[in-house]
């Protein structure tokens, strides 16, 4: 059974380049092995990441990164049983908020700032498939 899974959390210091690349390498090295693809988002203090998987592979993969201290406040915004997966081809893609254009983030929230802590878990859904959808990802985890 696939299931995807979206989190926030907030990050317990900036998240510098060497944090995010450390970050990325580690996920698209094991996701692979363990069936797990998504997306990762970051504004350099709040994650917002998308994972699909089995149910016991997203959810081992979850607790795992609740349990990183580079991270606090981990919130669980939504999960759902899927038939297939949205972000198949991505080991584990990135979006960086700072280049997203500010109208696309005014259409999931009050403001043009990132804060998925205030909004419905199917809002920030929409979002990062909208990201997708736009082009708006850094890189690509497969490559």
């Amino acid at each position: 059974m696939l299931v995807r899974l979206t989190y926030v959390s907030r990050a317990v210091g900036i998240v510098t380049q060497p944090i995010m690349d450390s970050i990325l390498q580690t996920s698209r090295k094991n996701n692979p092995a363990n069936g797990v693809t998504g997306v990762l988002c970051t504004n350099n203090y709040i994650f917002l990441q998308l994972l699909e998987g089995g149910r016991k592979e997203v959810s081992e993969t979850y607790n795992r990164i609740a349990r990183d201290p580079r991270h606090n406040d981990v919130q669980l915004l939504h999960m759902e049983e899927v038939t297939e997966r949205k972000y198949a081809g991505w080991s584990m893609g990135k979006v960086s908020f700072d280049r997203v254009n500010l109208a696309i983030l005014l259409k999931y929230s009050a403001k043009s700032v990132l804060d998925p802590y205030s909004v419905p878990g199917a809002s920030s859904l929409a979002l990062l498939d909208e990201l997708m959808a736009t082009a708006s990802v850094a890189s690509n985890g497969n490559t």
